[in-house]
């Protein structure tokens, strides 16, 4: 039996993108950088870039989201990790065409968090802006400002935010993911249109405070009230630190 020669094998690099999602203006808005550098030179594209080879892929996703845009995210099971964001694997793409440079396999992660600030452009990009799914996920497939022509996503990252935003939609319906996007202390209300904005759903007031006040480990009282929505003083909650909903919050048919 022969021995095994590892350069029998062709060489390829590894990437990380990122779908980082978050709801502002009561939608739910993903994350686009505009190329600097070819391929796709001028063209809306996720976040990211290669691993670099003494890194591991969480460290390489939480570097170029900071480089890209100046934002901020790390692994939830991180003791640096910053409060009220999430960040996990998706799901990996090694179509042997999906990069014109070379052969280029993309392990994408996912990065749930509050309203985040404008983004700051960095790195190979050189512009970054929050832009709506509904807008990115439109059937013709493209993007583009008031005015610009509309241009499909660079490489294949139309799948992968397509994926990107299933999987929010799935794990809001069986964890407390949903709260990952509101802050520390938030309303049922507030609550609500993350879920309305997930899910691209109205949801009728009444049943969902019963809902998710009454699955247990859900949602703990924090004892203050606000009225920065407006009206009548609001109760305020934080995460229960359940990570299974039971019953789960399924998602009604549209």
């Amino acid at each position: 039996m022969s021995p095994y020669d590892p350069s029998a094998f062709p060489p390829f690099a590894v990437t990380v993108d990122l779908v980082v999602l978050t709801v502002r203006r009561h939608a739910l808005c993903a994350l686009v950088v505009r190329r600097g550098e070819q391929p796709f030179q001028g063209r809306w594209a996720l976040p990211g870039g290669f691993v670099r080879g003494d890194e591991d892929l969480a460290a390489a996703a939480a570097r170029e989201l900071a480089e890209e845009t100046g934002l901020c995210a790390h692994d939830p099971d991180s003791p640096a990790s910053t409060p009220g964001a999430h960040l996990e694997q998706l799901a990996t793409y090694g179509d042997p065409r999906r990069d014109p440079r070379m052969r280029v396999v993309s392990v994408a992660h996912l990065v749930l968090a509050p309203d985040l600030p404008a983004p700051r452009a960095g790195g190979d990009a050189n512009s970054a802006r929050w832009a709506t799914v509904e807008d990115l996920l439109s059937q013709e497939g493209g993007f583009g400002r008031e005015g610009e022509q509309s241009t499909p996503l660079a490489f294949d990252h139309a799948r992968i935010l397509g994926d990107g935003v299933e999987r929010a939609r799935s794990k809001i319906e069986y964890s407390s993911l949903a709260t990952a996007f509101c802050p520390p202390e938030f309303t049922v209300g507030e609550l609500r249109r993350v879920y309305e904005a997930v899910w691209g759903v109205a949801l009728d007031p009444r049943n969902f405070h019963r809902k998710v006040t009454g699955t247990p480990g859900f949602l703990v009282p924090s004892g203050g009230t606000t009225t920065r929505q407006g009206g009548r003083p609001a109760q305020l909650f934080r995460a229960g630190g359940a990570t299974v909903l039971n019953p789960p919050m399924l998602r009604p048919e549209v």
